[in-house]
């Protein structure tokens, strides 16, 4: 009860989750990301060596754990290199280390990392795949680096756990067979990926170019407009001169189809 986890500024965990960290009773400890939502190992490293360096660290909420998504929030994605060097520092440190992989899929399918399930296993000392985002009714499989004596206790106990679990699994037996699970994000990167493409043949700037199903793209008030009642989009941003960063997002049911209604939209 006395530990945090230590989450870039920008994740998931310390932005969009209403606080449901905090409300089990531990705190996000936020740390500076790069541009693209990801925490940098040697900005890990200068937290951790900070916190223990300071004589009043006692006094505070302990890290016990070290939270990523990928992708990021900013659809920024990690190298197999930077989660090896940041599973070093979390040994080092004697911290766990939790991946969010509600988009794995869609990571997974981007030919911009070399980032892989087998690697996730041997770094990670959990993380999830997500399925809700990838065409599963409902939930996500956990995987754990090892056995979990007391998790489904804690499961039941969060009120989590469902009479009839045995229908989680029979979506990730659905997903994992002939390959689905990889052939559905490889549709969402490759829709995102495309449409970034076409997007960039505009003139049209992205903050930042990310390489996963999600696309940030810098619109002015007019481009705006055009897609407005067309197209769903997010303000990701708004700019002091008007325009803004809005996000797009592709999923495993994007059809080149979509791509086009977004291009046409803004050419129009």
């Amino acid at each position: 009860p006395w530990e945090g986890v230590v989450s870039a500024a920008s994740g998931h965990i310390a932005v969009h989750e209403s606080g449901a960290v905090e409300a089990t009773g531990h705190k996000v400890l936020t740390v500076a990301a790069d541009e693209y939502g990801r925490i940098e190992p040697e900005t890990l490293r200068d937290y951790l060596r900070g916190f223990y360096a300071d004589e009043t660290c006692p006094h505070m909420v302990q890290p016990g754990a070290v939270y990523l998504s990928h992708p990021t929030e900013y659809g920024g994605l990690y190298s197999a290199a930077a989660l090896r060097e940041i599973r070093a520092i979390c040994d080092e440190y004697a911290l766990r280390l939790f991946v969010d992989g509600a988009r794995l899929a869609y990571a997974l399918a981007s030919p911009e990392t070399d980032v892989t399930l087998r690697l996730l296993g041997e770094v990670c000392d959990v993380f999830y795949i997500g399925g809700t985002k990838c065409g599963a009714l409902l939930g996500e499989a956990v995987v754990f680096r090892g056995a979990q004596k007391h998790f489904f206790t804690a499961h039941k106990q969060r009120g989590a756990l469902l009479a009839k679990g045995f229908l989680l699994g029979l979506q990730f037996d659905a997903l994992f067979t002939d390959g689905l699970y990889f052939r559905l994000g490889k549709q969402g990167t490759g829709c995102a990926l495309a449409l970034r493409e076409g997007l960039r043949a505009m003139g049209v700037a992205f903050c930042p170019e990310s390489g996963s199903n999600q696309q940030f793209p810098v619109l002015t008030p007019g481009q705006l407009q055009k897609l407005q009642g067309k197209i769903g989009y997010e303000i990701w941003q708004r700019l002091p001169d008007g325009s803004a960063v809005i996000r797009l997002c592709a999923s495993w049911r994007t059809t080149q189809a979509d791509v086009d209604a977004v291009l046409d939209a803004l050419r129009a």
